[in-house]
């Protein structure tokens, strides 16, 4: 029994399609930090009761389990998924990662912690902050008069100079600050005066009391800028040397007093709000910064957006407020003298940083602060978002907006306390019923159960390119890997791990590294010259690693999707060089389709889950030889994602296309498989093993034949968007 007969396509993609919509639900664990694309924690756990309890998964998913003595490991560990699945069911674990930012989080996931000792110092920080910094975040509520209402959000605009007048103007695209979908009203600043007003129609806005004419565009198109004072049209970047400027324009705030006033507060900012920005940045050039870096810049295909906006320095893309809150938060924080506390503790000060400078936006639907990460870039925009760093609470103890030290730690505490009480979430039509799994943990120890036995967690920084492993000392392999053209989290998690390493000290263990990127990282990267070629040979190191360390029989499993076949060829590469046959290739969602950073791509949500073994056979019902056979493998399968809650669009499509075609492509070449080949030749051969077995068109073409009638429905999903294989952007 193993995950070929086991695992249930729609069983698991329903619970997967649910935890997407709201990861943090589901896998309160995912909370400690951010991490990207993390997959579902319920396709772990499915696929590894799928292989190891005995019994096909629906009768196993809601059972307490405890796999001791069984060892499973992830050579691309990410943020951790598959470890915290397999360690909570009684697994030992090994896991590798070549940035220090994914071992510290993996690391702070699963280690034990004294919950009461850290919740107190989290409220003694925060009190330390409130005497220090509230009264930076207070101001006036023009409605009521109330003078210590809290600024929710601080709105600012990038200023440029005209190279006319020589005078400052401000950088607007568009003069929207909210829409009516959450706010009873339009909320628009007048481009002349600043003014904010409420209007109910955006067509009509009428005028502003200074004479001018409301308007919703802004003075800034594409790479051109209207100078609001002389007129003239200035050129892009629209600033001198240096980094760009910003001035607070507008503000969110919140008073508890006005409890049956509709919608959100916003303000324009008077003279005291602007001296509390002026204190602060007065404050802050009174200390001589300790924990704030002023590491250079370096140059990357995600970094070299901020090189071009004027950035040189990381200290830049932060404002005086919020440095100094940052600088006093850090001071506080390396005082601490309980070790496992203090990590605790830096986790959060680094997971809050990513809402904490000028680059976070404002979400004019959803009204709320964007951080840095929600495209998985360096979004630099004309608007940027500030939130209050303390956090807000109302009268009873709920959390108020989002970004700040209170929502860090409320959430951080809710994924500690799942290690000691995981639970699952069951669904009987709309009802949701949360399950405990009582007997099931997440760590070495279980504090709760000393009597628990000991697991082992082992976790790694380096490439797994060098990963050392006994042969046949592992039961599985399950991972994530890199998807060739996909983010460059070495870029982005420098950004956060200079603090974390300038708090913690650079001696401290896990933070020897100057900086998390890597020139062994396996994704495709223009800057540092990797190629799909240094992609297929690094990923085919690893796996074949990989299988020298399975047990006979036991499977690697990894997720996959990419939008272009290329990737493909690097992924069937590896798992011919490892020696491995491709058993399964089970489509499972794993993406939001409304995160933003996939949004209108045409990229899919759907993973291919390959299962690999040295000796193994593809079930009979997944052979297939031509494009007339796959669509019908497909069209079973897509009926199951339809009945799991699923509406397969064109690019879910293609993805779970490639994914059997590799599968089959593999299988076809594994006898005369020669990996001593040029990498070259091993992909070209890849590919015209996989164009042999069926082109994309065709299965588009026999997909549209084969589509149901308005009646059948039920039995056959309809495809969202036309079936149209075109060049999506890459994942």
């Amino acid at each position: 029994m193993s995950i070929e007969e086991n695992y249930s396509i729609g069983f698991v993609a329903a619970l997967a399609l649910r935890e997407k919509q709201i990861q943090q639900v589901y896998r309160p664990i995912i909370a400690v930090h951010k991490w990207f694309a993390r997959r579902p924690g319920t396709l772990f756990r499915g696929l590894i009761l799928s292989e190891f309890a005995q019994v096909p998964v629906q009768q196993s998913y809601y059972q307490s389990h405890g796999f001791e003595g069984i060892t499973v490991a992830d050579c691309f560990m990410g943020g951790g998924s598959p470890l915290l699945e397999a360690n909570r069911v009684g697994c030992n674990v090994i896991g590798t990662d070549i940035n220090p930012m994914a071992t510290w989080i993996v690391r702070e996931e699963i280690d034990a912690l004294d919950m009461a000792a850290y919740e107190a110092a989290s409220v003694q920080l925060l009190g330390h902050l409130q005497t220090t910094l509230g009264h930076l975040y207070k101001t006036k509520c023009p409605i009521s008069g109330r003078a210590d209402a809290d600024l929710k959000y601080g709105l600012w605009v990038k200023v440029g100079s005209c190279g006319n007048c020589a005078r400052d103007y401000d950088l607007f695209q568009e003069y929207v600050i909210a829409d009516d979908t959450r706010h009873p009203a339009y909320v628009i600043a007048c481009h002349s005066c600043g003014d904010l007003h409420e209007v109910s129609d955006p067509k009509q806005l009428g005028t502003c009391h200074c004479g001018a004419v409301l308007r919703t565009e802004g003075n800034v198109k594409r790479s051109k800028a209207v100078c609001s004072h002389c007129g003239h049209v200035n050129s892009a970047p629209f600033r001198s040397d240096g980094p760009p400027r910003h001035r607070l324009f507008a503000m969110e705030y919140y008073n508890g007093d006005l409890k049956n006033r509709p919608g959100r507060c916003f303000k324009r900012p008077d003279g005291d709000d602007l001296a509390r920005v002026a204190e602060a940045q007065a404050e802050l050039s009174k200390l001589k910064a300790m924990f704030v870096p002023d590491d250079a810049i370096p140059g990357g295909d995600e970094t070299d957006r901020l090189l071009r906006w004027g950035y040189r320095r990381f200290n830049e893309v932060f404002n005086g407020r919020q440095l100094l809150a940052l600088e006093i938060t850090a001071r506080w924080i390396s005082k601490v003298a309980d070790p496992r506390i203090k990590r605790a503790l830096a986790t959060n000060f680094s997971d809050l940083i990513r809402y904490q400078n000028m680059l976070c936006r404002y979400d004019t639907m959803a009204l709320k602060s964007l951080d840095i990460f929600s495209i998985h870039g360096f979004p630099a925009s004309y608007v940027q978002c500030e939130s209050n760093f303390l956090g807000i609470r109302n009268a009873s103890g709920t959390t108020v907006g989002s970004g700040g030290w209170v929502n860090i730690t409320e959430k951080y505490a809710k994924a500690k306390r799942f290690c000691t009480a995981p639970f699952e979430v069951a669904f009987s039509g709309k009802k949701k019923t949360t399950i405990p799994i009582q007997g099931e943990w997440i760590g070495e120890t279980n504090p709760e159960h000393p009597d628990a036995p000991l697991r082992l967690v082992d976790i790694r920084c380096g490439s797994s390119t060098e990963m050392e492993l006994e042969a046949a000392s592992l039961d599985a392999v399950l991972t994530d890997p890199p998807y060739y053209g996909m983010v460059q989290y070495g870029e982005l998690m420098h950004f956060l791990y200079i603090w974390l390493r300038k708090l913690m000290g650079g001696d401290f263990v896990g933070l020897e590294a100057e900086s998390t990127k890597h020139a062994g990282e396996l994704t495709g990267n223009a800057t540092e010259g990797r190629g799909i070629e240094q992609f297929a040979e690094g990923l085919a190191t690893v796996y074949t690693r990989m299988s020298v360390a399975l047990r006979p029989g036991a499977p690697l499993v990894f997720t996959y999707h990419h939008n272009k076949q290329e990737a493909y060829l690097a992924a069937g590469m590896a798992i011919l060089d490892a020696g491995l046959t491709c058993t399964a290739s089970l489509p499972c969602p794993a993406e939001m389709g409304g995160s933003i950073h996939i949004s209108g791509t045409g990229s899919s949500i759907v993973d291919t889950v390959f299962v690999c073994r040295r000796n193994g056979d593809v079930p009979a019902q997944w052979i297939f030889n031509n494009a007339p056979e796959l669509v019908t493998i497909m069209r079973s399968e897509l009926t199951q994602l339809s009945s799991a809650g699923m509406k397969p669009t064109a690019g879910d499509i293609r993805c779970i296309s490639y994914g059997h075609i590799t599968r089959m492509a593999v299988a076809n070449l594994r006898a005369g498989w020669d990996a001593t080949l040029p990498t070259g030749e091993k992909l070209n051969a890849i590919k015209a093993a996989m164009n042999a077995i069926a082109l994309l068109d065709d299965v588009r073409a026999g997909l549209e034949e084969t589509a149901p009638t308005t009646s059948q429905t039920s039995r056959w999903p309809a495809v969202q968007q036309p079936l149209e294989f075109h060049n999506a952007a890459t994942l």
